[in-house]
């Protein structure tokens, strides 16, 4: 096992050191019978993932899911096989032997030589002695191949060799191991249910968000309902966040790239930048991220300890460029407008902004409907003081913020985990952790604990003393990125959002043209209330247009006819209950009204 893996490995609780051997071996399996299948192919490479594995190979023959009994089939005869997986440590020279025909191979290998790494295999070695299959790898592995008693093949991609686009387009197969044939089944529900909540089928049948070609990939285009979604994120943070003492300001989506050089974002992140575009004399870089501009704010003006903290927020449009194998939907796109703010404060006040931080996170997350430490939790992602090419170099700063940060989740009782090596190049922070349907985790949003650029843009405060100091900074997102956050919620509610948040939160439908006249008053009565109405007239049968309102999961449908024009009233049909309900158009209205100023979730 190479020292980074071991590590990471050592780490793990006895159970997910188990699934992880599971999964490492199950790859191995799944390389050995496509092996089998297809002698001619050239296996390049696949790790043990968090919910199973996955393997690149190169061949010329289309791999369809049609194949799988096959593979499976193939798999499940080598683990008959009780095949006991052997490492040996071998020179460099004879593993170029080895691997001689394989390009893919020589490549690690080189690598390897590079770091001064040992060169290590694992051997597939049945009872009788036969080899069935050998590969460079490092473990961990299960003893015996018959250990694997649950497994499934899950779908085929594309992936480039290394993600690079530029590189040969190879056929990647996924799939997932499990203790026990009920664990594998349980995940396998929640696979089918994450596909029935996959926010890009539901954001199309919706009719929320678009992608096109002519755009661009990774731009998504936000219709009148997505955008209204959207919208309603934007008020609710805004409103809050200026009820909690932050100054929201405005500044631009680019700047020069001096500043990025300044700030040390630029080696860190050039990668994931876009080019630098010659304007007059400038070199103008669409911006990654915020603080920078935040900065100079800051530094616009000279500033007591009396004024700090100093909370400044923005609904902050950025750039990233992702690799197009990784874009996906809304929940990860290379243009996204983060709920973004930086906090300038005293290091005596760390404890105190962070803590009020996770309040406004908590309090958000609540109004989501998401409960902590079911629906998220957060990781304390730490440094590396070994790692000075990727992380500032002040040993007792990094101490002193990953024990602030520490301190504050401990004493606040909250859910987290430690996870070494995750922080940013400036310092600690804390992730919240989202977990998805399918129990997969993803980073919502941060609060990051920053005591490298305060240095870098030489921001000051005038202390006590009237002397010169240094503040520190808290970058924080509240709500994270509403593209990313939009996703979420669509698979949460599975598109049936709070009334709060829906899109249209009630349609008024006449049973035929003679209640034409009452529908409209309705409809326009509604519409003064501040209640997103429609009103739906079509020449179709009602039944028809009562089935597509719930289609678009509409939380009220209204249907009038002669008792409801007669009495002022209006039949209630509520996406949350059964059957209907006939009520005074007051009383709806009402009803209607505090649900929408309440936020609530039913």
């Amino acid at each position: 096992m190479s020292k980074k893996l071991d590590e990471k490995f050592s780490k793990l609780d006895s159970s997910a050191q188990v699934l992880l051997k599971l999964r490492h071996t199950s790859e191995h399996v799944l390389h050995a019978a496509m092996q089998n299948l297809f002698p001619q192919l050239k296996k390049a490479m696949g790790p043990a993932t968090d919910e199973g594995f996955y393997f690149d190979f190169d061949l010329d023959q289309k791999i369809s899911e049609d194949l799988f009994p096959e593979i499976e089939k193939e798999m499940q005869k080598i683990i008959n096989t009780k095949a006991k997986m052997v490492h040996e440590n071998i020179t460099p020279e004879a593993a170029k032997k080895l691997f001689s025909k394989n390009p893919y191979k020589l490549e690690w290998l080189s690598d390897i030589q590079k770091r001064g790494e040992s060169v290590s295999i694992f051997r597939m070695i049945d009872p009788s002695g036969d080899e069935i299959d050998v590969d460079l790898c490092s473990g961990p592995h299960l003893d015996s191949v018959d250990q694997i008693k649950a497994f499934k093949l899950l779908t085929v991609a594309g992936a480039y060799w290394h993600g690079d686009e530029k590189n040969k387009m190879l056929t990647r197969i996924y799939g997932t191991c499990w203790p026990t044939q009920r664990e594998l089944d349980e995940y396998l529900n929640r696979l089918e249910e994450a596909k029935r909540r996959d926010h890009r089928i539901i954001g199309k049948d919706l009719n929320l968000f678009v992608f096109s070609d002519l755009v661009g990939k990774g731009l998504p285009l936000l219709t009148s309902k997505g955008a209204t979604i959207r919208r309603e994120l934007e008020r609710f943070v805004v409103d809050e966040e200026l009820k909690r003492g932050y100054q929201h300001v405005v500044t631009p989506p680019l700047a020069k790239t001096e500043l990025y050089k300044t700030s040390g974002h630029y080696p860190y992140y050039k990668d994931t930048m876009y080019p630098v575009m010659k304007v007059d004399e400038e070199e103008l870089i669409l911006r990654p991220m915020t603080c920078p501009h935040h900065f100079m704010l800051y530094k616009s003006s000279g500033h007591s300890y009396k004024e700090l903290p100093i909370r400044m927020a923005e609904l902050s449009p950025q750039f990233r460029y992702e690799k197009s194998g990784e874009l996906t939907g809304l929940m990860r796109v290379r243009m996204f407008s983060l709920a973004d703010a930086h906090i300038f404060a005293t290091k005596d006040q760390a404890k105190q902004v962070i803590s009020e931080v996770l309040d406004l996170i908590q309090f958000a997350n609540e109004i989501f409907g998401m409960t902590k430490g079911e629906d998220y939790r957060y990781r304390l992602s730490l440094g590396d003081r070994k790692d000075d090419k990727k992380y500032f170099k002040d040993d007792a700063a990094w101490d002193l913020a990953e024990d602030v940060l520490r301190e504050v989740l401990t004493e606040r009782h909250e859910p987290f985990f430690e996870a070494p090596g995750e922080a940013a190049f400036y310092g600690p922070k804390i992730d919240v952790q989202v977990k998805k349907i399918s129990g997969h985790e993803e980073t919502a949003f941060t609060v990051q604990y920053d005591f490298v650029m305060p240095k870098r843009f030489d921001l000051k405060y005038t202390d006590n003393e009237g002397k010169e100091a240094q503040p520190i900074v808290i970058h924080r997102s509240s709500i994270g990125a509403f593209e990313r956050t939009m996703a979420f919620l669509i698979e949460k509610y599975a598109g049936a959002f709070p009334t709060w948040l829906s899109p249209i939160q009630a349609i008024v439908i006449p049973i035929s043209d003679k209640h034409l006249d009452y529908a409209n008053g309705l409809y326009d009565q509604l519409k003064k209330q501040g209640i997103r109405v429609e009103l739906n007239d079509k020449n179709e049968p009602l039944n028809a247009r009562i089935r597509d309102a719930e289609m678009q999961k509409i939380p009220y449908i209204l249907v009038v006819g002669d008792r409801e024009a007669e009495q002022n009233t209006v039949s209630v049909r509520s996406r949350s209950q059964k059957g209907q309900n006939v009520v005074p158009v007051s009383e709806f209205v009402e009803k209607i009204k505090s649900e929408i100023f309440n936020k609530a979730l039913a």
